[in-house]
């Protein structure tokens, strides 16, 4: 076995990895209970950063949008309950954040990986996202998010 493994390259019009993580109190979110609905599921670094509050305030700012094309909002870094709460509390986020302590549901997205940071190589989250038609059908993939317009780009592939 390889010390690294290929990392996953899912396509758009794959199916969309069924996953079942904890929310921000505790219950368990499944994909597939989503099913019918538009999903947009997004991979962040760190709860109460500067990026990801921005790309989280970003998805905020347009959530009636998203509410009226019956869009589901998730959010998946490996912060645990407790700070997904505080994140929610401060800056008032009306979707859900769940938690991938292990980095699995990462991974089976290729949202886990090699990164290059200041010219310094590192492993870690990457930031990416994934539109999800109500059939389970990857829609549209973001590899590249820009925080600050991430929730108008989504809603535009909608």
């Amino acid at each position: 076995m390889s010390a690294n493994p290929q990392p996953v390259r899912l396509e758009e019009g794959q199916s969309a990895p069924d996953f079942t993580l904890a929310d921000q109190d505790g219950q368990l979110v499944t994909l597939e209970q989503l099913r019918g609905k538009h999903v947009l599921v997004y991979f962040y670094p760190k709860d109460d950063t500067p990026g990801c509050t921005k790309e989280a305030c970003s998805l905020r700012d347009t959530w009636q949008d998203f509410v009226n094309t019956d869009t589901v909002i998730l959010g998946i870094s490996k912060d645990d309950a407790a700070s997904h709460r505080r994140f929610i509390e401060k800056y008032q986020l009306p979707f859900t954040l769940l938690s991938d302590p292990q980095g699995e549901v990462m991974t089976r997205y290729g949202a886990w990986g090699e990164k290059n940071m200041y010219g310094k190589k590192t492993m870690g989250v990457i930031r990416s996202s994934f539109l999800i038609d109500p059939q389970g059908r990857i829609k549209k993939i973001w590899r590249r998010v820009n925080t600050e317009t991430h929730g108008s780009d989504v809603l535009a592939a909608l």
